[in-house]
């Protein structure tokens, strides 16, 4: 089952460096002063060295040994342009606009992962995820064979055995209504992360309806993309669409979807839309007591992630974990 300490031991052999966008908020100066005390992730903080350290200074930070860069001080800011108009070409970017796009600690600490000056980068905790993706579409791009960004988020609270219960839940956080095919890939990406955390998918296509009891376009949706997902992935348990009690109950699904492998075992649950995605991992983790781990962005050639602007230093300090992780390729 799934737990920090297997990651730590991942990366205490790898070396990862960690790009910090948000060099001057005191969560992400905590969390850097833990992941340098525990000296197994080295960050790279984005920001004026000056205002970074008075701000540590003044919260009671120990933050030596991390790299501060100023995008307006980077000795090899010349390249980087030239990179960056290399990549937005298509759009016509010229060299007064770029320099001015890379001042921006977003598309700057995007561009230190994508010249290889950094493995992996984590943002968001001063502004809204669209200004983290953003960046990441337009330059890192998505991997092969991938269409979209989309976005799980991992949810783990202690089970009554001692062992962590471990879930996935997919797309919380990007797409707002993605279609059949788009469901297909973001469910794909949502079980290979699961897997990465130790999750044995058994996947659950959720809906106002179960096996055809009720009737619409979403229901058509949730079930099309349930069967593509199957014919794709046949060693996975995938089934849909259903209702999330019969889903997670063996009782309700005895009496609701007495055929599927899936119904009253699922651990990874793939949402219609946006809005039921972000609701219902909300709901776990307030009303379920579930810690919530993301959102994990999926299918882009480099780790990029995400955090809430609500965050604590301690959810800064674990995202930092997790998305190094991928940069070591668990």
């Amino acid at each position: 089952m799934f737990g920090f300490g297997q990651l730590i031991d991942v990366l205490k052999k790898s070396h990862k460096t960690i790009v910090l966008t948000d060099g001057t908020d005191a969560r992400i100066l905590e969390a850097s002063s833990r992941l340098l005390a525990s000296n197994f992730l080295k960050p790279i903080l984005i920001g004026k060295e000056d205002r970074i350290y008075e701000v540590a200074e003044e919260s009671g930070f120990n933050i030596r040994g991390a790299s501060i860069i100023d995008p307006d001080n980077f000795e090899d800011i010349d390249k980087m342009v030239e990179q960056f108009m290399e990549l937005r070409k298509s759009k016509g970017v010229t060299e007064e606009e770029a320099r001015k796009i890379l001042k921006g600690n977003n598309y700057f600490g995007t561009m230190l992962v994508k010249m290889g000056y950094a493995d992996c980068l984590l943002g968001g905790a001063s502004y809204t995820t669209a200004d983290t993706v953003r960046p990441a579409l337009q330059l890192i791009k998505t991997k092969p064979g991938s269409h979209i960004v989309g976005s799980c988020f991992i949810l783990v609270r202690p089970g009554a055995t001692g062992a962590n219960e471990v879930l996935a839940m997919g797309d919380c956080s990007i797409n707002i209504n993605p279609n059949e095919d788009e469901l297909v890939e973001i469910a794909e990406e949502t079980i290979r992360c699961a897997k990465l955390f130790g999750i044995d998918p058994k996947v659950a296509f959720l809906s106002y309806s179960t096996d055809g009891s009720g009737k619409g376009e979403a229901v058509d949706k949730m079930r099309n993309a349930a069967r593509k997902t199957k014919e794709r992935n046949p060693d996975v348990p995938i089934d849909g669409e259903m209702q999330f009690d019969a889903a997670v109950s063996p009782h309700v699904a005895q009496k609701k979807f007495p055929t599927s492998q899936v119904a009253g075992n699922a651990n990874t649950f793939i949402f219609p839309d946006i809005n039921a995605g972000n609701i219902g991992y909300k709901i776990a983790q307030r009303m379920g007591n579930f810690d919530a781990y993301g959102p994990i962005l999926l299918g882009l050639n480099s780790p990029i992630n995400d955090l809430s602007r609500g965050c604590t230093a301690t959810e800064v300090y674990s995202m930092a974990i997790i998305t190094a992780a991928f940069a070591c390729g668990i």
